[in-house]
């Protein structure tokens, strides 16, 4: 049985961790290995309800900040040459990647 490596990426701007997805799906047909996803995970959604009066008095007025995390996994054979340059890509800010491997 073949050894796969999952790829777990996550980030605040979809377009980013899309373009990250891209490059490894490039990088898996480049080099010829089996991939599957990537798989749109749901989107957790941090809200923080915060006052906007800077003391107790008067009405209570509240602004709402949401903060999104996306993410997308990826399967893909665990071949030597494809992880090294799926390791070497070019991750940009507020895009987090995590590679395991597993049997």
């Amino acid at each position: 049985m073949a050894q796969k490596a999952r790829i777990a990426l996550s980030g605040t701007d979809p377009r980013k961790v899309d373009a990250v997805c891209a490059q490894i799906k490039e990088i898996s047909s480049r080099s010829g290995i089996d991939m599957t996803g990537p798989i749109p995970l749901p989107t957790k959604r941090l809200k923080v309800p915060v006052r906007k009066g800077p003391d107790g008095g008067g009405s209570s007025t509240i602004d709402h900040w949401e903060l999104r995390i996306h993410k997308r996994l990826i399967d893909i054979d665990a071949d030597e040459r494809a992880l090294r340059s799926v390791m070497r890509i070019q991750v940009p800010d507020g895009v987090n990647i995590e590679i395991v491997l597993k049997a």
